[in-house]
């Protein structure tokens, strides 16, 4: 947490009690969409904060470069700790499960896109959809 202080003092920022209860439910529930982390603040015991206040305290720590998101389906977007990034979301279309790899297996990719049309893609912002080694085993 000294970390996170210490870059929102380099923005001008103070280390509150609700900007580490956000900062903590998004270290203890990473790839959580917002609805899930207003439940993981409301559960950890602390006072009261409205989801409004959550969603406000996610956006002024992605200013910052504390929290990151990413998109793992058609609905909300996920958030973890920045300092975790740089990894491709593996997302298995039966269980719905996350897997992190490293971002270096999408260099190939990414520089054959370049090539080809001169566009940077982010390939750590969205997802890659396909099925995990378990749900291979027992889809037909």
């Amino acid at each position: 947490m000294a970390d996170v202080a210490n870059l929102l003092r380099g923005a001008g920022m103070r280390m509150t009690q609700q900007r580490h209860r956000v900062v903590r439910a998004v270290e203890l529930h990473p790839h959580s969409t917002p609805e899930e982390l207003v439940e993981a603040v409301g559960a950890d015991g602390g006072p009261s904060m409205p989801p409004s206040t959550i969603y406000r305290t996610l956006e002024a720590l992605q200013k910052v470069g504390v929290v990151d998101h990413t998109h793992l389906d058609h609905g909300p977007p996920t958030y973890h700790l920045a300092g975790t990034h740089g990894h491709l979301h593996l997302v298995c279309r039966n269980c719905s499960a996350v897997e992190e790899v490293p971002a270096s297996l999408a260099e190939v990719l990414v520089h054959r896109l370049r090539g080809f049309t001169d566009f940077a893609p982010d390939p750590t912002h969205m997802a890659i959809h396909g099925y995990c080694a378990a749900c291979q085993e027992v889809l037909p």
